[in-house]
């Protein structure tokens, strides 16, 4: 259901309606009024009560004045103290209208009511005297008509009795001395019923010379009077006197108004004031009817109203907890058109500012606020602190003028403007724009923070999310767009700060005349553009990335091709960023890619085919050095605290660790989302010149880096895991074997993987000796033999899949290893008694060797059946000379290839010793033979002589 909005519900005042109204006319002038030259709204006195919302003090204190009047007890002396702006003047005003009588008490809303309650009939009409602190001067005589008046009591006296009552006075006024408690007595007794409302009297007071007097008496003489007077008025039942008097010593003005005012509140300190501060709730009405006229529809106030509490309530824990309790929807009603967080902000927050009057400030503020949002069609169901049209130099200026120097440029910059942030973020994100997410956001933030900014309680700075909900969200609007842009701005603005973590909901926002933490992170970002320093900090990220990366032997980042090892391993290589792929322009990638598959620095690489590369994605390069710039300049600013170079208060320092901690969190994210392509050479046949880059887009949402890794290089086959057998004889039968050349070495083979890029990618040696190993078990695919002499192999085994994968092993094609073996199973033209004729049992050949290589001897059976007796060896010795300076290496190869292999018979027993014979011809120094000699023993050598 649409709901209507304000404008169609209720109207302004014309004077409000159409801007004509004057920042003086809300402030209540009761002299102007006593003359007669006050604005109707003030001077009339149906007119005043019409727009005056009779609040709870108000009605006390009307009661206690209707009661003295009319001699029925009531308080003699009533003050008025509140905070400034509180209302003081304009209850005076209602007490003045309630007592001159120019009209009917009928005609005064809110007076019939009062007197009912009372019990009162009417109110006598009584003589008023206003004496005005600021209209008067205590050393410039004062005038009515002919009559020069000096004093305040020679005013009384003129105002309530004429000529007749100021001759009671003349006197004591002509002489600048206080004419006595009984004296003014007579005066009031002969004027009765009488009030005496008395406004600004300290600041009448304050202007008195420390010392001696003038024509208006001395400060003594009046302190003496206004104690007269007081005490005068108790013995005249139906006078009273109403005088106000400042709240704080700040209002009060110097040093001398400060001791007139404890003064004055000594003299009325004995009188218990009936004044009640204007309380919020009765706020709203004084608000509303002095700016609105009355409700056109209260069917359709309601149905607002009534959106908005079920709004707050189908929101739970979002809102602020008072939203939640059945009452809120009274006070929205009671606040309507305005919503009351305006109120709560302004009475709440705004009024703790010492120049913010109360009630008067609240007026001028929302009259101008009005102004503008009628004039610009404002089409918001409620008037909200997101509604306030910051924009408009007026209302600007009206919240500006109350705080500390600085928030002009705040606002224009951070908050409401055409050249403000959240004007260009509303225009950038169609989704903010349509409802203006980031200016509302922004405004709301303002009116609950800026009275607090500076403030020693850090506990109190800023508004928390749920209050900037309320003061934004409407009904039929989500309240996650204004929290996402309550993020975004916390993000992007310079002024606006935050406690903790934004994510979580008792963070509060709040701005400030300092430009936050972020600004100063924005402008270190720029110092970080040496590729160092940059490449250093994805250096180290990238590090982390693939620290998971178990499939690959090595892993190398931002490596050189000199650096890059050229041998078995299988090689991960990623490319720094100067290499990054584009999808339009892959010249400099793959350029790189071949350069590192041809060179190992200045030598040519011979183990190209070892490497599978990967590289970042060009487009999301400037995200990944914005991310890396932002972390390295938090980190700065925690180091410069850390070492006392830059002072900020313990929250922002908080902060700055904060932000460091969440740009350090985001870098592995947006570095994993930008190395995202995986470069893999290839060649498709052994006639191709050039080298292919096949490129393949990896997943960056899913696994980890490594397994991803993985994952794309075992689904493409660019590595190889697991090898059937048949894959290996087809590569066989296409590359090596010939008629006249139909073995190859084992050996041979593994090599060329790793040189030529249109073999396969073997993981490593034990993935092809597995694939040897099942192949040899059937007839299928290869035989095999560890040597070959002329046209003979030796250990020559077919179907048979005990073999050893050395470097003498050999791979025969399948038709000519069944061959070869149908040759060697046909028995050679014998004579028996030769006694060399072979049984089914062995097969010998001419050297005397048996097909497994071991020493036959033969005898004959009495049947004439040749017999073979087989006798392996039983014993290896073996030696080798080693160069000293490759010593390491040939004795690593030893161990690998002669020692592992003997022992991997469980029943061999090996022993192996070496012997070392060093001559120098000149003698060996006795650091060398000490040094040996120590080494020696500790590695336990059984012998080690010098001679």
């Amino acid at each position: 259901m649409t709901h209507k909005p304000w404008r169609e519900i209720i109207t302004p005042h014309a004077d409000v309606l159409e801007g004509t109204f004057q920042q003086s006319e809300f402030a209540a002038d009761i002299t102007a009024v006593h003359s007669g030259k006050a604005t109707p709204e003030y001077q009339d006195p149906v007119a005043f009560y019409e727009r005056t919302y009779i609040t709870e003090g108000m009605r006390l204190l009307l009661t206690s004045v209707a009661n003295r009047l009319n001699g029925k007890g009531g308080d003699p002396v009533i003050q008025l103290q509140t905070a400034f702006g509180g209302g003081k003047t304009h209850t005076m005003l209602a007490v003045y209208h309630m007592a001159t009588r120019t009209g009917s008490l009928d005609e005064m809303a809110g007076i019939p009511g009062l007197l009912d309650q009372a019990g009162l009939m009417d109110v006598p009409k009584a003589r008023v005297a206003v004496i005005d602190g600021t209209n008067l001067s205590p050393g410039q005589p004062w005038k009515h008509g002919p009559k020069k008046i000096n004093t305040l009591w020679g005013e009384l006296g003129y105002q309530l009795g004429g000529e007749e009552g100021y001759k009671l006075v003349q006197e004591a006024d002509e002489n600048g001395t206080s004419p006595g408690k009984e004296i003014i007595r007579q005066l009031l007794e002969d004027c009765s019923p009488c009030v005496v409302l008395i406004d600004e009297l300290v600041a009448y007071i304050r202007q008195f010379p420390e010392h001696g007097s003038v024509s208006g008496g001395s400060y003594d003489t009046n302190l003496s009077f206004v104690q007269a007077l007081t005490e005068a008025v108790k013995l005249v039942p139906n006078a009273l006197v109403l005088a106000s008097l400042p709240e704080s010593e700040v209002e009060a003005g110097s040093q001398r108004g400060v001791a007139a005012l404890k003064a004055m509140e000594k003299t009325f300190g004995r009188i218990q004031a009936l004044w009640k501060p204007v309380a919020t709730e009765e706020a709203f009405e004084i608000v509303r009817r002095r700016l609105f006229n009355n409700v056109k529809s209260a069917k359709d106030r309601d149905a607002t109203c009534r959106a908005f509490a079920d709004m707050y309530i189908a929101e739970g824990g979002k809102m602020p907890s008072e939203t939640q309790e059945s009452h809120y929807y009274d006070r929205l009603v009671e606040a309507y058109p305005i919503h009351p967080e305006v109120f709560d902000r302004l009475y709440e927050d705004w009024t703790t500012l010492d120049a913010f009057q109360r009630t008067r400030g609240v007026l001028k503020l929302m009259a101008k606020v009005i102004y503008r949002l009628w004039k610009d069609n404002n089409g918001d169901q409620m008037i909200m602190p997101s509604s306030l049209p910051l924009y408009d130099s007026d209302s600007r200026n009206e919240l500006v003028y109350y705080l500390a120097p600085g928030w002009d440029a705040v606002l224009e910059k951070d908050i409401d403007g055409e050249r403000a942030e959240t004007t260009a973020i509303d225009t950038k994100e169609p989704r903010f724009g349509e409802n203006q997410a980031a200016r509302r956001v922004a405004r709301t933030v303002f009116l609950g923070s800026a009275p607090s900014a500076g403030s020693a309680k850090q506990g109190a700075k800023g508004v928390d999310r749920g209050r900037v909900l309320l003061g934004c969200a409407q009904p039929g609007q989500s309240t996650s767009l204004f929290s996402d842009a309550l993020n975004r701005l916390a993000d992007r603005l310079h002024y606006m700060n935050s406690s903790g973590d934004k994510a979580q909901d008792a963070t509060r926002f709040w701005f400030d005349t300092r430009a936050n933490l972020r600004r100063e992170m924005e402008d270190r970002k720029g110092r970080f553009n040496k590729e160092s320093e940059i490449l250093g900090k994805l250096g180290e990220v990238a590090k982390k990335m693939t620290a998971g990366v178990t499939y690959f032997d090595g892993t190398h980042i931002f490596t050189p091709n000199s650096d890059v090892p050229d041998d078995a391993s299988l090689r991960l290589v990623l490319l720094p960023p100067k290499f990054a792929y584009q999808k339009d322009d892959t010249k400099v990638s793959f350029t790189e890619v071949d350069n590192y598959v041809r060179n190992n620095g200045e030598k040519p690489r011979y183990r190209g085919n070892r490497l599978i590369f990967v590289a970042p994605d060009w487009a999301t390069l400037a995200r990944v050095y914005d991310c890396i710039r932002t972390a390295l300049a938090w980190g700065s600013i925690v180091d410069d605290v850390k070492e006392q170079r830059l002072n900020i208060d313990r929250l922002q320092e908080n902060q700055a660790k904060k932000e460091l901690e969440t740009a350090e969190q985001v870098l592995p994210k947006v570095v994993r989302e930008c190395y995202r392509w995986l470069l893999c050479p290839v060649k498709h046949t052994p006639t191709d010149s050039k080298t292919t880059i096949e490129p393949f887009l990896m997943n960056t949402s899913g696994s980890a880096f490594g397994p991803e890794v993985e994952r794309i290089c075992v689904e493409n086959e660019l590595v190889i895991s697991a090898w059937s057998p048949i894959h290996l004889r087809a590569k066989l039968s296409e590359v090596y074997w010939k008629d006249d050349k139909p073995a190859i070495a084992a050996k041979t083979f593994w090599e060329d993987t790793q040189k030529y890029l249109y073999l396969p990618r073997l993981k490593n040696r034990t993935i092809l000796e597995q694939a040897i190993i099942k192949g040899a078990d059937t007839k299928d695919f290869f035989g095999t033999a560890f040597g070959q002499t002329g046209d003979k192999y030796e250990g020559f085994k077919f179907g048979d899949d005990n073999v050893q994968f050395d470097d003498t092993l050999l791979l025969i094609q399948p038709d000519a290893a069944a061959a070869y073996e149908a040759s060697i199973k046909t028995p050679p033209e014998t004579s028996g008694a030769s006694g060399t004729e072979t049984s089914g049992t062995a097969t010998v050949d001419e050297n005397g060797l048996t097909n497994n290589g071991s020493t036959a001897t033969g005898s004959t059976t009495p049947g004439g059946t040749a017999v073979v007796t087989t006798k392996k060896a039983k014993t290896y010795y073996g030696s080798i000379e080693i160069t000293p300076s490759g010593a390491k290496m040939q004795m690593v190869q030893v161990a690998d290839e002669i020692i592992s292999l003997l022992a991997s018979d469980p029943n061999a027993v090996l022993k192996v010793s070496i012997e070392i014979n060093a001559d120098f011809p000149e003698g060996a120094s006795d650091q060398i033979k000490r040094a040996t000699s120590e080494n020696a023993k500790s590695l336990g050598f059984q012998g080690s002589t010098w001679e």
